[in-house]
């Protein structure tokens, strides 16, 4: 089965072959994915990265096909360029770009020669930095659900974006992130980086964040914030009360 490299800024996945469909995730420049059906201009399609499988508009797409079935690079800040007919394009961090070559200050994706705009050098494929400084760059970056990127993200969004900048591929979704990791007991053992999971009245994991120091998760609810967190779940301080209960900690980096 061909797989292929999408070629836009990011690309809606939504859950059915609609654009009034929910937008479930989304593909983002560089990343790769599957065809697995078609009905009308609308391809269902599975993602190389996490396996999330969605409906894309074949109009909204611009892609290659993949000949190298390599994993592209994951760029760590928002990196402008030039495609082919000048046009200009701004990726964010956790795009993926293969073949960068500094000196020409060019990259490839697919079948298409892309020119950065700026000094371009190994910092945009390097990380300096630990879990939490990545993680805090995205305070106040809005929530959007299904979204994936720093200009717009919802919180399974948020902790995948901040691992796979690390290197480290995690699944779409809280509940499937929960299944990850290794169990960690009392809230007094947590770590930064360590995923703190949450539930609704029923019962099911329905929110994620980040520990960014005893005491403080990072996450994304209206927008990308810090709040209080304990073994009851996460203080608000402006409403004076828990917003989110806690359910599990699990540690995904021993």
């Amino acid at each position: 089965m061909e797989s292929y490299v999408c070629e836009n800024v990011f690309v809606p996945l939504r859950s059915g072959p609609s654009h009034k469909s929910e937008m479930l995730s989304q593909v983002l420049f560089g990343e790769k994915y599957t065809i697995k059906d078609q009905v009308g201009k609308w391809l269902k399609i599975e993602s190389d990265f996490d396996g999330y499988q969605g409906w894309i508009d074949k109009d909204h797409l611009q892609h290659s096909i993949d000949k190298t079935h390599t994993r592209g690079l994951v760029i760590t800040k928002a990196l402008a360029c030039l495609k082919e007919d000048n046009s200009k394009m701004v990726l964010e961090p956790g795009s993926e770009i293969y073949n960068p070559d500094f000196d020409a200050n060019t990259f490839t994706a697919g079948e298409k020669l892309y020119r950065v705009t700026s000094a371009f050098n190994k910092s945009y494929i390097s990380i300096n930095e630990g879990l939490t400084d990545t993680a805090i760059r995205f305070i106040n970056s809005p929530y959007i659900w299904g979204g994936r990127i720093p200009s717009g993200l919802d919180c399974s969004g948020l902790t995948q974006l901040i691992y796979k900048i690390h290197g480290i591929t995690i699944p779409r979704d809280s509940q499937q992130q929960s299944e990850n990791g290794t169990a960690v007991s009392f809230i007094h053992e947590v770590r930064p980086g360590d995923l703190v999971f949450f539930d609704n009245e029923r019962g099911q994991i329905a929110h994620v964040g980040m520990i960014i120091s005893e005491g403080l998760v990072i996450h994304a609810s209206g927008r990308v914030r810090i709040d209080a967190i304990d073994h009851q779940g996460i203080f608000k301080s402006e409403t004076k009360k828990y917003s989110h209960r806690l359910r599990l900690i699990k540690r995904i980096i021993n």
